[in-house]
């Protein structure tokens, strides 16, 4: 590594500890970069910032953020926490079961783990304290359960890497799947055990077939929203940028004529709020493009491509070790920013380990996406340790047990890629 290469990793770091917004350090190092190390014009620079937003796959981000707050607005998560817990709420654990089955149905529309822990943790928490779960469990499995709101597709970090990588997007989302339901799963068995024996939960009652077919009627149009958006996409009816504006349709629809839960004078705030939130991710977005083009220029990419070719020679090392760097990054640096940064630098290596873009992907947003459940940067603690009004020290100790479940899951789909790359394959994406 260069000594202008170390100054700049420094001066990054050195902004990140005092505080900086993320977006603010990486403009401010590209700056640097450009003026100080390198001798391409500053012009350059902020072609490139207009440049990162004149990107038409970033509409999907909008649509998608847009749909996650009409729902959260609306009742469709309700009817989906219902559905759930007909399913399972029988069981020992079953509420907890519940929590994270929903977690994946909403996931699997809104694409954020933010929005999906808003919209269910504020429910979901007080709901299992009162029904006799420990504080502590309630807390766990709320704050890490909506990850899966970026491994389950639509995620906006495979967006995101899809559009810095050029890979399939509609391939990408499919290699989720398989993560999304290794995570629910292994979360209900673990919640089984936890609570088989426990006679302080309170158990509902196995519920009869009328009372099944009442409630799945009842979320029948919620349920509806997965199915349009993957089947549209997946079936070639429409693109996933179609398939966001369609399903922000779609749930504006239900909301407002079927479920009558939003009027006319909530539409303004929701989409106000929509566009505020999509705008932070932009600012991010374009000042982390900048920043990348930075990299290239310099050849940082190609520099640590050798460097590593140098020091690592397995497969099998070279994962292991990307994994450990992806969750030390993930600790500090969000999703958006960190898919920005460390695709381009990560993607001229694959090809000489024999390690498929898409499997890479999945790889790169699980470890990122555990990085909202870690300290001292994990969004999710914040806003679950804000519901609880308990401290990040507390739910940091809670999330332990089910972070050490989805590094598990993590591992496995590293290390086993035609697992995860079955579906793609199987559907002619690869």
């Amino acid at each position: 590594m260069e000594t202008s290469d170390t100054i700049i990793l420094l001066i990054l770091i050195g902004c990140m500890a005092t505080n900086i917004p993320v977006a603010l350090c990486l403009l401010f190092t590209s700056i640097v970069g450009f003026v100080c190390f390198s001798d391409f014009p500053v012009l350059l620079l902020f072609q490139t910032l207009f440049r990162g937003l004149d990107n038409f796959a970033l509409v999907v981000v909008l649509f998608f953020i847009l749909c996650g707050n009409i729902m959260t607005a609306g009742t469709i998560v309700e009817k989906l926490i219902k559905v759930a817990n007909s399913l399972v709420s029988w069981l020992p654990g079953g509420l907890g079961m519940a929590g994270v089955i929903a977690c994946g149905l909403f996931g699997a529309i809104s694409g954020s783990t933010v929005a999906t822990v808003v919209a269910l943790g504020g429910f979901m928490i007080p709901a299992l304290i009162e029904n006799g779960y420990p504080e502590k469990y309630a807390l766990g499995i709320m704050t890490t359960s909506p990850n899966l709101g970026v491994i389950i597709p639509p995620s906006i970090g495979m967006i995101l890497y899809s559009a810095i990588s050029n890979v399939s997007l509609k391939g990408l989302f499919a290699t989720g799947f398989v993560p999304g339901f290794l995570i629910m799963f292994s979360v209900s068995v673990y919640t089984y055990f936890k609570f088989r024996k426990d006679k302080k939960i309170v158990r509902q009652p196995i519920p009869n077939g009328k009372e099944i077919l009442k409630i799945l009627k009842e979320g029948s149009w919620s349920l509806m929203l997965p199915v349009i958006i993957f089947g549209g996409i997946f079936s070639g009816a429409f693109t996933a940028n179609e398939a966001a504006v369609v399903a922000s349709v779609y749930a504006f629809f239900v909301e407002f004529f079927i479920h009558k839960s939003i009027k006319i004078k909530d539409v303004k705030k929701i989409t106000i709020e929509s566009a505020v939130t999509c705008a932070s991710l932009l600012i991010i977005v374009t000042c982390a493009t900048a920043f990348g083009r930075y990299l290239t220029l310099s050849n940082i990419p190609g520099r640590i491509t050798e460097t590593v070719l140098e020091t690592v020679q397995s497969p099998a090392m070279f994962l292991l070790v990307i994994n450990f760097l992806f969750l030390i990054v993930g600790m500090f640096i969000d999703i958006i920013s960190a898919t920005m940064i460390l695709g381009p630098v990560c993607l001229p290596m694959l090809s000489a380990f024999n390690i498929d873009p898409l499997h890479f992907g999945l790889i790169l947003t699980v470890n990122l996406a555990i990085g909202y459940c870690t300290p001292p940067m994990g969004v999710s603690l914040y806003i679950s340790g804000a519901i609880a009004k308990r401290n990040i020290i507390y739910v940091s100790k809670a999330v332990i047990p089910f972070l050490i479940i989805q590094i598990v899951v993590l591992l496995i789909i590293t290390y086993m890629p035609d697992l995860v790359l079955f579906l793609p394959r199987l559907m002619g994406l690869v």
